[in-house]
């Protein structure tokens, strides 16, 4: 079934909405109360310095004039407000830039008037506004305004339409200028739970011009066009297996992999994931991101309250080189009208991954002897003047955030590009890993890191999903008819289809080859028994050629069908 909201009415609809935020933020604001910082796994003490993705931050650069003579609390003056958005009549919130084809930086991002009567409570009824500006830094300057909405994303189709996210709807424009129209969003759950509803959607583009989206709960959803219905792939949250209450999710794709970020705002930590193909996901070890970022390059540090709404800023190769922050320098209920407290839109710059290429085609095991990396010269680095050899760990990213992986024994030429040789010895590459990383230092002992692909890898590939199956009482036990539809960028080959109920297969079958996209349904046949009125658990299992098993469970009672 599609939940299928249509733009008529939206004045109407979009006052349930604020009734609905409002409850949402009454929640958050009681169980926030009850947050206690999340004990920290004993293994991330040996964490080396490159090991976080909070590792990756970087002083601002001193923009304009070091001033006091602004708004907010002592933690944050003085400070350069030049950097990213604010002024002394709004209140800023959220959002994100791209760089467009005139050279500037477009910022979308909402706000609300700083002598609101309930004070930063009024997020609820924000306003989204573009801003520019011709450093990714700031200062944006607002140019105009979109309408109503909340947590606005940008991003772009392949047809060259822009979108802007709001919670609850979308923008859409031919240009970075509009005109905007307002629509909303198809999500069809497949017979999936939609997890804790579909608010703080994050979206990141696939090689095809297909759009992946993580919803707040952690759910995968897939849209062939990015405007096209969101089909739920996942059944389950992707985020690290703690109990949290999880929130501003933002997904990015590099050249190399799928990043995650997202915040256990209940635990007090925000977590960094990695994936090949962006529907299943790697946890890796250490903070993405913790109060006390913001700090400029002459030393002074700003200690704003609280950062939310992380968003990234995106080169060429996908690679994030800033996180954009939603800030405040008091708890949001202290920023009342008329005072001296906001929020603004900051830009922190990230250090940046080398690109590098594995050389060796062979696949890397524990009998490697050598492996050899390319390391490429780019505008801003000379890998023969900028790197400190001696530092490099090369390997599994288990090994080398803790200091440990393959040491380079050769370097040679190769143009501007260096090939660094590593002793294979200790490199940790395992069937669980689909990148390996460098890390190390520069020649001014700055964070040197890259990721590379691993090549004997397919990263492109069949992706099946089913939907629960419907079962049907015939005079010798039942048909079982499956959906199933190929979200991959590539066509699938026929695949062995089985149904387990507990530990008994039940039925089993092929699924047809199926293009990218294409669905097919298929009809089982079984004489397994089931009790009326009992409930049985059921799994399809898709056992796809050489990629892991895809399975969906489900508690059903098959024989109240008749």
């Amino acid at each position: 079934m599609a939940y299928l909201f249509e733009q008529k009415g939206f004045c109407m609809k979009f006052n349930l909405e604020l009734a609905i935020w409002l409850m949402c933020a009454v929640f958050i604001s009681e169980a926030a109360a009850l947050s206690a910082e999340r004990e920290r796994p004993k293994e991330w003490e040996n964490l080396v310095y490159g090991g976080r993705f909070m590792d990756r931050f970087l002083p601002m650069p001193c923009q304009g004039n070091l001033t006091s003579d602004t708004w907010g609390a002592e933690n944050v003056v003085p400070r350069y407000i030049d950097n990213g958005l604010e002024d002394n009549e709004w209140s800023y919130w959220g959002g994100n830039a791209k760089l467009a084809k005139d050279g500037r930086y477009h910022l979308y991002v909402c706000r609300w008037a700083e002598n609101s009567p309930k004070g930063h409570m009024q997020w609820p009824w924000s306003e989204v506004v573009h801003a520019v500006s011709d450093d990714s830094l700031g200062s944006y300057r607002v140019l105009d305004t979109l309408g109503k909405g909340h947590n606005p994303e940008v991003f772009r189709l392949s047809d060259g339409r822009y979108v802007v996210y709001v919670m609850n709807g979308y923008y859409i424009a031919d240009t970075v200028n509009g005109p905007w129209k307002y629509k909303k969003f198809q999500f069809e759950p497949r017979g999936r739970r939609i997890i804790e509803g579909l608010s703080n959607l994050t979206f990141a583009q696939r090689e095809d011009g297909s759009y992946l989206m993580v919803c707040r709960g952690g759910g995968v959803w897939l849209s062939q066009t990015g405007i096209s219905p969101y089909q739920q792939v996942t059944d389950k949250r992707v985020y690290p297996p703690v109990e949290g209450a999880f929130e501003d999710p933002v997904v990015w794709r590099t050249n190399v992999q799928y990043h995650l970020i997202v915040n256990d705002w209940y635990g007090r930590i925000a977590y960094y994931l990695r994936s090949k193909d962006g529907i299943d996901w790697k946890v890796e070890p250490g903070e993405a991101y913790l109060p006390g970022l913001a700090r400029y390059e002459d030393g002074t540090v700003v200690d704003w309250y609280k950062y939310e709404r992380i968003k990234v800023l995106q080169d060429e190769y996908g690679r994030a080189t800033q996180a954009h922050f939603a800030v405040i320098d008091v708890p949001k209920k202290q920023d009342k009208a008329n005072d001296k407290h906001s929020s603004k839109h900051i830009c922190i710059p990230l250090a940046v991954g080398r690109l590098l290429t594995i050389l060796d085609k062979q696949k890397i095991t524990a009998d490697t002897k050598s492996i050899r990396v390319k390391v490429s010269a780019e505008k801003d680095f000379n890998p023969y003047t900028d790197m400190d050899i001696e530092s490099l760990r090369f390997g599994a990213s288990e090994e080398v955030n803790f200091g440990r992986g393959a040491r380079a024994i050769k370097t040679e030429p190769a143009g501007d590009d260096l090939i660094i040789t590593f002793d294979a010895t200790g490199h940790g590459i395992t069937e669980n890993n689909f990148a390996a990383k460098l890390l190390g230092k520069t020649t001014k002992g700055k964070l040197l890191f890259g990721y590379a692909r691993l090549p004997w890898l397919s990263y492109i590939e069949p992706a099946l999903s089913t939907i629960p199956p419907v079962f049907k009482k015939t005079e010798n036990g039942y048909t079982i008819e499956v959906q199933v539809q190929n979200f991959g960028q590539v066509g699938s080959e026929i695949t062995p289809i089985r149904i387990e109920s507990g530990q008994d297969i039940i039925a089993a079958g092929k699924v047809p080859s199926l293009k990218p996209y294409q669905k097919t349904s298929i009809e089982l046949t079984s004489d397994a028994c089931f009790e009326a009125e009992k409930s049985y658990d059921i799994k399809v299992i898709i056992d796809s050629n050489g990629l892991r098993p895809i399975t969906l469970q489900r508690s059903l009672i098959p024989a109240s069908v008749k």
